[in-house]
């Protein structure tokens, strides 16, 4: 099933993995990447590994022309109209593609990363998704092929997070044809080399702020601030870029009047998906190049590849490599089939696109956030492989962790995407899209009775992994539930026990997505060929049942008290209670051999 299209009877709405079982054959694997998918990754890597990564000094060293330079090229080949629609010069090709492209594109500079999705994402997709014809012809073609590049501008310097708070004015002329727009954005990432900008303005007192496009002409009262001299992404041009009494035709206006926050926020939800995507050959690369390292590096005689120590970073970095792969494309597919079930029952692309990224932005949030800590952690590993020679600007290392460090802030910070991630869940809730309130009731009443003392049959691969994904989405809804039912409509100004069950959903999302891969291939390619990816899917779930295990008591002690407090307890002592522990030393070695033999990331 995971190669066709998904009805609506097997294909989950957003949110709904929580309560329902996801059978691995209902997955879609990086195994089930078409010949024609296979064709377009490596006809980036091979880009990439031409273009890029031999020019990595040059990124460091500020070098804003050769980023453009880069981007121009990629747009000679195809690879920023991936996601654009044929009829406005694209390749059209479906979302599973179109991630797969910001993958593989991104994992050798963080410069050239963040300058293709902001292009792509922010500066192109709001055109094509909200545009009029009109828009669309005139802006799309250009933006395509690379002819113009685009520019995404809603941070202010008084409004970060608070999106909708922003300051800029949109004040409508006389003769009712053009808007005057003043104000000051900061962070805008391709500011220095973009034809045009989606900008974000309140008319007069509205609630909500509008979008229009415009274009970057110097002499229509746009002017930039210097280059941000920034921690990483070194060559990805940031600016401030001042807007004074720019002149907007009314046909410029995005979307409706007061639907720039929705679109902004629409935007953002495509953002972060192609951000986890982004994250990915990152990983793939700096296991590669630590592991080289590792297998070169002779201490007290030997390689350091052959240290337990070493084997168990190794160990670690391919795990959360492989989980973040799993995850990312199974959401990715669930995306791309949900916008074909609503153009086959009549949506316009625009609508369908739109709609079924908005079906899974749960799953977006989750996935920005676990991407973007693992990134951060595998570079931050990368260095500490390398020793002395990790920290010096001469190895990849430094430069690596610099990149990644912005990946847990831009797209929404980590904190926002965790509050986030449970808010829109409790909100499909409120509106019967994911029935949260019955199971929820079910884990309180199983609470109450006599557990179950049978021994289970676990003789089946993966089983108990399974049975242990849905013990831990009891705690969730133990724990979600609970909270919910004491604070009603103020959860969201409990940010700590938000986060606490955000870190839960997470966690299952993530083991579970592996845990269904490794099944899935298991049973078509045979066991004995996936004993490191069994070995990496226990591995990662045990880790989850940790943080599980600690979040939730964080959160149970944070809301509850007396009775009901220490029947919750018991409860999660139960949820997270294995029937045979993994011997996680061997589960490391396993894995750490396969990489270490391999002299590459493997998998």
């Amino acid at each position: 099933m995971s190669t066709t299209e998904k009805n609506n009877d097997n294909l989950l709405r957003g949110g709904q993995f929580i309560v329902k079982e996801t059978k691995a054959e209902d997955v879609f694997t990086p195994e089930d990447f078409t010949e024609e998918q296979k064709m377009m990754r490596d006809s980036v890597k091979e880009f990439v590994d031409r273009e890029i990564w031999p020019l990595k000094e040059r990124f460091e060293q500020h070098d804003y022309a050769l980023t453009e330079e880069i981007m121009r090229k990629a747009g000679e080949m195809g690879l920023l109209g991936v996601a654009v629609p044929e009829e406005y010069g694209g390749l059209g090709m479906g979302f599973v593609t179109t991630m797969l492209v910001c993958d593989y594109i991104s994992g050798a500079s963080g410069s050239v990363a963040t300058a293709f999705g902001a292009h792509t994402g922010i500066g192109t997709m709001p055109i094509t998704l909200y545009g009029t014809e009109e828009q669309k012809k005139k802006y799309v073609p250009k933006l395509a092929t690379g002819e113009w590049f685009g520019a995404y501008a809603l941070t202010e310097p008084g409004a970060g997070s608070d999106a909708n708070s922003g300051k800029t004015k949109a004040v409508l002329s006389e003769d009712g044809k053009y808007y005057s727009i003043s104000g000051q954005k900061m962070w805008i990432s391709n500011a220095g080399f973009c034809n045009t900008f989606i900008v974000f303005a309140r008319i007069e007192d509205d609630k909500n702020i509008t979008g229009f496009i415009v274009e970057n002409d110097p002499s229509n009262g746009i002017s930039l601030g210097e280059e941000e001299k920034k921690l990483g992404i070194h060559s990805s041009s940031t600016r401030q870029v001042f807007f004074n009494e720019t002149k907007v035709p009314v046909e410029n206006m995005l979307g409706e009047r007061g639907e720039g926050f929705k679109i902004a926020m629409n935007a953002l939800n495509v953002g972060r998906i192609k951000l986890a995507a982004a994250g990915l050959d990152g990983q793939r690369r700096v296991i590669s190049k630590a592991v080289e390292y590792a297998n070169e590096r002779i201490q007290f005689n030997v390689p350091i590849s052959s240290f337990g120590a070493i084997k168990l970073k190794l160990a670690e970095m391919a795990t959360n490599a492989y989980v973040d792969e799993s995850a990312s494309y199974r959401a990715a597919k669930d995306i791309e089939d949900r916008i074909a079930l609503r153009m086959e029952a009549g949506n316009s692309h625009q609508e369908a696109e739109l709609k079924g990224v908005e079906e899974y932005a749960i799953e977006c949030s989750i996935l920005k956030v676990a991407v973007s800590e693992d990134i951060q952690n595998c570079t931050d590993e990368g260095i500490q492989i390398y020793g002395g020679m990790g920290y010096s600007a001469d190895a990849p290392m430094e430069s690596a962790w610099r990149d990644a460090r912005i990946t847990r802030i831009y797209e929404g910070t980590n904190e926002i995407n965790r509050m986030l991630s449970v808010g829109m869940l409790v909100k499909k809730a409120m509106k019967g899209h994911v029935d949260l309130l019955n199971p929820a009731q079910a884990v309180a009443d199983e609470l109450m009775g006599i557990p179950s003392f049978d021994t289970p049959d676990y003789s089946e691969l993966l089983s108990e992994e399974k049975a242990m994904i849905a013990k831990l989405k009891k705690v969730f809804l133990m724990v979600a539930g609970s909270a919910a039912q004491k604070y009603g409509t103020e959860l969201e100004e409990h940010q700590q026990t938000l986060i606490a069950a955000a870190d839960i959903l997470i966690e299952i999302y993530m083991a579970e997505s592996a845990i269904l891969r490794t099944e899935k291939n298991a049973k078509r390619f045979g066991e004995d060929t996936q004993k490191e990816q069994i070995a990496m899917s226990q591995l990662y779930l045990y880790h989850a049942v940790d943080i599980i295990t600690v979040k939730a008591k964080e959160a149970i002690l944070s809301f509850s008290e007396g009775d009901e407090q220490r029947a919750m307890l018991m409860g999660l002592r139960r949820f997270t209670k294995y029937q045979n522990m993994p011997n996680i030393a061997e589960l490391r070695k396993t894995i750490s051999n396969k990489v270490i033999a391999e002299n590459t990331y493997p998998f």
